[in-house]
């Protein structure tokens, strides 16, 4: 079983989770995903190790409050623990060679873009990191953006942090002003990374996306996870889940994405029925 070390709430719909993994902790990587499941019931679902502490054997994992499972995993405490952690899954993001980076990460996204701009940082890259939120309420691991970045820029929709836009508006900004990057890497809604790699294509320079598709059992046997890659059936979590935005159908991975949404939101409904009632 898989120990909660510790826990906490980065805003009112987002939280970290340190969870005592030793085996995953030892051979995770930035833009690695693992398989949780909250208990013996319950459905598997994939998230992103937001960091690691290979000396203390543990993995940090953050997820938004969205549908019945992370709703569960949100009503459990400090020293409770986890039915499955399994992983490290999926191909770690390619960071060789870099010397200077955009990092753009839209929402929750943020979660998986941060272990890739301190990668980067560590391996001494410059990084201009470019975060987006709604609001102010919204803003998440803002003081761990900046210790891992040459260049911090904070956007908001309404302007209530840092700047009023989107990221597309500072990446453009930053790129018209006369930065030049090695490759920009995306991470956060799909329609969001759509639009980065619009951008990015009319200025030549290479993107790569993190896809977070529908996923069951991570190992590619389900093909639930399938993406359309440069005309080619792909799987996120053996293939991916980062790939080439420019080569990515966005449209398609929208379309199936909203597939279940009503599914979704029933189960979650219902979940949180329960535990208004007392029944676990």
């Amino acid at each position: 079983m898989f120990e909660i070390v510790s826990m906490r709430s980065l805003n009112p719909t987002v939280t970290e989770m340190e969870i005592y993994a030793p085996l995953v902790a030892k051979k995770a990587q930035a833009g690695q995903f693992v398989i949780v499941r909250a208990t013996d019931e319950g459905e598997r679902i994939p998230l992103t190790v937001a960091d690691y502490d290979r000396e203390k054997g543990t993995v940090k994992i953050i997820f938004q409050i969205v549908g019945a499972t992370t709703y569960l995993l949100n009503t459990l405490k400090q020293g409770d623990k986890l039915a499955d952690f399994v992983g490290p899954l999926g191909n770690p993001t390619e960071t060789a060679g870099l010397k200077k980076v955009a990092v753009v990460g839209g929402g929750v996204g943020c979660a998986i873009a941060y272990p890739v701009a301190k990668k980067l940082h560590e391996q001494g890259a410059e990084v201009h990191s470019v975060v987006g939120f709604r609001n102010k309420d919204l803003v998440i691991l803002e003081d761990e953006f900046k210790a891992v970045s040459d260049k911090y820029v904070l956007m908001s929709d309404d302007g209530t942090a840092g700047e009023k836009g989107l990221v597309t508006d500072a990446l453009k900004k930053l790129i018209e002003s006369g930065e030049k990057y090695d490759e920009v890497i995306a991470i956060g809604p799909v329609i969001m990374m759509k639009f980065v790699c619009k951008l990015t294509k009319e200025y030549d320079i290479k993107t790569v996306v993190s896809m977070n598709p529908i996923m069951i059992d991570g190992t590619g046997m389900c093909g639930g996870c399938r993406l359309t890659v440069g005309g080619k059936v792909k799987f996120a979590c053996v293939d991916g889940p980062d790939f080439d935005g420019h080569q990515v159908d966005f449209d398609e991975a929208m379309s199936r994405g909203a597939n279940y949404k009503e599914w979704e939101r029933h189960k979650y409904e219902q979940t949180c029925n329960l535990f208004k009632k007392g029944v676990k």
